[in-house]
């Protein structure tokens, strides 16, 4: 593959991911496209509620195809899963990927060391295609992982995000933000004529 085919591929495996964006908490939305011969085989995109993961689905697709295929992945296809189940990289292996392209590393606990485990099974792996677009899609989830809490947006409507943020009697922001991001919420959002909004507005002004 060429850098520009890479990009092309990897610009399609984003488009899949934010169409799911605000859907598939407490899992970030990741898009995943498998191409062989510089044909496009399977793709998916993670599912509602978080599972199943977008290289599950992809995979599944394409059966006995996806032996030999590039996949193009839109965050670090993760080391472990929470429910004891193969890990995506794991299962890029057993599907023998030739290779795999990422856009961005994953900084989840058990997100993190799909590279490594890629790499020792000798799949070449090459991250940073499509990173400016994908870290722009992962800030809310990865200020979660790093702060533990949500992060806040003002908008009109629902339309890609998890929650709307709703102040509890005598609730401040950051304590709202913080039980958001305790129940796997990362992008959350306040309508603009509420007070919530005017909150966000003072506590991030650069935002808006």
């Amino acid at each position: 593959m060429t850098p520009d085919q890479d990009l092309a591929f990897m610009a399609r495996a984003l488009a899949l991911a934010l169409a799911q964006q605000g859907r598939t908490a407490p899992n970030p939305a990741v898009g995943c496209v498998l191409v062989r011969d510089g044909v496009v085989i399977a793709e998916a995109a993670t599912g509602d509620g978080g599972r199943p993961h977008a290289e599950e689905t992809a995979l599944a697709l394409a059966g006995e195809g996806a032996l030999g295929a590039v996949a193009y992945v839109t965050l670090e296809p993760c080391g472990a899963r929470s429910s004891g189940a193969a890990g995506c990289s794991a299962r890029l292996i057993a599907a023998g990927v030739a290779r795999v392209v990422c856009a961005v590393a994953d900084p989840h606990p058990q997100g993190a060391g799909g590279f490594v485990r890629l790499e020792e099974a000798g799949v070449p792996v090459l991250v940073g295609v499509g990173e400016p677009e994908a870290r722009g899609l992962y800030e809310a989830f990865f200020h979660r992982v790093e702060t533990g809490a949500a992060l806040g947006f003002i908008a009109e409507s629902a339309c890609s995000f998890e929650a709307e943020l709703i102040l509890a009697p005598g609730e401040t922001l950051s304590v709202a933000l913080s039980r958001l991001g305790g129940q796997g919420f990362a992008r959350v959002f306040a309508r603009p004529d509420s007070a919530e909004a005017s909150a966000l507005r003072q506590a991030q002004p650069h935002r808006f």
